[in-house]
């Protein structure tokens, strides 16, 4: 019996020392790390605005709410990205709460209940009242819709009101910023000295005569800079070069490809839909239920590819007509007839020659001449697409000024849909088309049609079998089981040319991705732990069609600037100065006129002219916008030449040889204006930014999330 006593309180301890072996075992990693969040301390801490620290649990019930509406009203959870949009909600209103808020206290600055009444229902409407609460029927803003939805507020569910109060708070905070912006901005001043500059800068000319030898005329390989020069280069300019926390990876990718047998597998079943939708009653929803993508039922041409739009001719109804191929999908169509749309669609190529409704009439004569000049070549046999790409001045010029299809329902300015909707079949028109934009030159490349086919289709997309997916899986988990170290790693990629190695420099914190990852931040977060150190190779990450096995092989401090952090750069600025000073000494023995000391000094140096430049937008030649040569010139007396100076892309020995003085005005107001409005349109960005300095912004998201 004594025994076994002793057995039932041995078993007891034993049991007891398991179950708080398990407890330690599940939260000891984290309770004993510094991230731990059993206790308090700073690894509780999202970040700290004006002194006020953030904590994570009110942080994430903040975010928790906002996800909850958002299931409440989308009727799903959220994805990666929306939530990600709604932590960033949070901080903002973080901010706004404990940066801006002391600003606006300090100020007095309100928004009453009887404001707040005025921008839902009064005479000043918010802008995001008037979007709200548009007439779909006439585009425009209806106070009738507001005033009988606040009637039925009380009635609503809960969910709908508070989202309710949460707008209403959102357009008063909206309000109060505008307030305070709107006040610094009134502040804002020009004096008659800067508005005489601004002139100054803008109308005053010289002409300049100039020697100019750039840096890269000496050989990098000439000039050898030491770890010592970059350290005094970083110390002298620290200004220059600021800290941040970023990390540098190598990474070797597994992509996830189908096999063969994924492939017949595949094509086996896009023929058997075929049968299938041959035989169905119902084409438009078996093509819906089938289809990894979806696709209108009733199509224009220019929706329907190319491969497609091809074959529609021969195209009879009820027949299948594919697999139709387009990268790894394939799409297979059942033609149903066509159907007359009440809306046009055609497709055109236009040149731009800009000339804005608001420019002077001698810009826009000038712009008009130029317009017919260019329609004249095309007519003359000059190719449109070559003239869009040299005299178009939009974003379509590149591409020959093609602006694909389009309909007759107001996408398109007015007279410039009317001129090609009234154009019949295809080719140039006859004339100039004027809009608010300029004058353009226009093309019909497709004519216009409101013909649209029934095309049912089913898409397919090629994707590979789970028992594809685990193999490459499996290989990728070998690499990073038998490669764990920097030196295998690194052994592993010289021994195998298969592997796919890429690299991602310089990796901000607080990133969702690197390179063409979009949706790589548990490999960041990998990369930024604590426990990760230089040299670390990670476990096996997915990302999307491909796993990724990563090297850490660098990382910066925010706190601790050092050279390596910015080696390229401070070498680059280091070697500039080391040949700059070889470059003066040489040209300093040398006499003459430029190009006699341009002839004695050698290979690599240039004489050049430049006539009517600004201070504003002045351009040398070969060396571009270069302040100090710039500033040189106009600080030049006329026939005076300079001593050899440092530029920077080179050294330059100047000689101003014309200077045309600004005429004398008598009202600066224009200038004035122009300064001041320049100056009120930075003051929204230099607000947020000095705000967020003076209340020390800390963000530790990126622990966290």
């Amino acid at each position: 019996m004594a025994l076994i006593t002793k057995i039932r309180e041995k078993s007891g301890i034993a049991a007891a020392a398991i179950a708080i072996s398990l407890i330690l075992f599940l939260i000891g990693g984290d309770l004993f790390s510094g991230n731990s969040r059993f206790f308090g301390g700073s690894s509780q801490v999202v970040g700290e605005i004006g002194g006020e620290s953030i904590q994570y649990k009110d942080f994430q019930k903040k975010v928790e709410e906002l996800t909850q509406n958002y299931t409440a009203q989308a009727g799903r959870s959220p994805g990666d990205q929306e939530t990600a949009q709604m932590r960033e909600q949070v901080w903002n209103q973080y901010l706004l709460d404990l940066a801006y808020g002391k600003e606006y206290e300090a100020l007095g600055l309100s928004v009453s209940p009887k404001e707040l009444v005025d921008m839902v229902q009064g005479t000043n409407i918010h802008p995001s009242v008037r979007q709200q609460f548009t007439n779909p029927q006439t585009g425009q803003f209806d106070k009738t819709y507001v005033i009988q939805f606040l009637k039925n507020f009380k009635t609503m569910p809960v969910a709908q009101q508070q989202q309710w109060a949460l707008f209403e708070k959102s357009i008063g905070e909206d309000r109060l910023r505008t307030k305070y912006e709107n006040l610094l901005k009134m502040s804002t001043y020009t004096t008659n000295a800067e508005a005489q500059k601004e002139y100054t800068a803008q109308t005053s000319k010289v002409d300049a005569h100039y020697l100019y030898v750039p840096f890269y005329s000496v050989p990098d390989s000439t000039i050898k800079v030491t770890d010592s020069q970059l350290e005094d280069y970083l110390s002298k300019h620290k200004e220059a070069y600021k800290g941040q926390n970023t990390r540098s990876i190598q990474y070797v990718t597994f992509p996830v490809i189908p096999s063969k047998q994924d492939t017949a597998s595949f094509y086996n079943d896009i023929k058997r839909l075929a049968k299938e939708l041959a035989v169905t009653k119902n084409d438009s929803a078996f093509a819906m239920m089938n289809s990894d993508t979806k696709t209108p039922y009733y199509a224009t041409l220019a929706e329907i590819p190319e491969a497609v739009k091809g074959q529609l001719g021969s195209m009879t109804v009820g027949g299948i007509y594919g697999p139709f191929k387009n990268g790894m999908s394939y799409s297979i169509y059942k033609y149903g007839g066509v159907q007359k749309d009440s809306l046009f669609t055609v497709r055109a190529s236009h040149i731009l020659i800009n000339a804005q409704k608001t420019a002077p009439d001698s810009v826009k004569a000038a712009a008009r001449k130029r317009a017919e000049g260019v329609l004249a070549q095309i007519k003359g046999g000059a190719s449109f697409e070559a003239m869009a790409q040299q005299f178009g001045s939009d974003g379509t010029a590149q591409q020959g000024g093609d602006l694909g299809y389009f309909k007759n329902n107001g996408g398109m300015v007015k007279p410039f849909e009317n001129a090609v909707f009234g154009f019949s079949g295809t080719g140039l028109l006859p004339g100039i088309v004027e809009t608010d934009f300029g004058y353009h030159i226009v093309k019909v490349t497709e004519a216009k049609t409101n013909t649209r086919y029934k095309l049912a289709a089913v898409n397919r997309t090629i994707a590979p079998s789970q028992a594809t997916m685990d193999e490459v899986l499996r290989k990728a988990d070998a690499f990073a089981t038998n490669n764990d170290t920097k030196d295998k790693f690194e052994a592993a990629l010289k021994k195998d040319k298969t592997l796919i190695m890429m690299r991602g420099d310089k990796i901000p914190e607080g990133a969702a991705g690197f390179n063409n990852l979009q949706n790589a931040r548990e490999t960041v977060r990998w990369a930024f732990n604590d426990d990760t150190k230089l040299g670390a190779v990670s476990t096996v990450f997915q990302n999307e069609n491909q796993y990724i096995v990563a090297l850490l092989t660098g990382s910066t401090d925010r706190d601790n600037v050092k050279i390596n952090d910015f080696r390229d750069e401070l070498t680059a600025a280091v070697r500039a100065e080391m040949k700059a000073e070889i470059i003066m000494k040489k040209l300093s023995g040398i006499s003459g006129t430029l190009e006699q000391m341009a002839q004695k000094y050698g290979a690599g140096a240039l004489v050049e002219t430049v006539k009517d430049i600004t201070l504003a937008q002045g351009v040398l030649t070969s060396a571009g916008a270069d302040p100090t040569a710039l500033g040189k010139a106009f600080g030049l007396k006329v026939g005076q030449k300079s001593k050899p100076f440092k530029g920077d892309a080179g050294v330059f020995v100047m000689e101003t040889t014309k200077s045309t003085p600004a005429p004398a005005i008598a009202d600066m107001t224009m200038y004035k204006n122009s300064a001041k409005m320049m100056a009120a349109q930075r003051t929204s960005y230099y607000i947020n930014e000095a705000i967020k300095d003076n209340a020390k912004v800390v963000d530790n998201r990126a622990k966290f999330y």
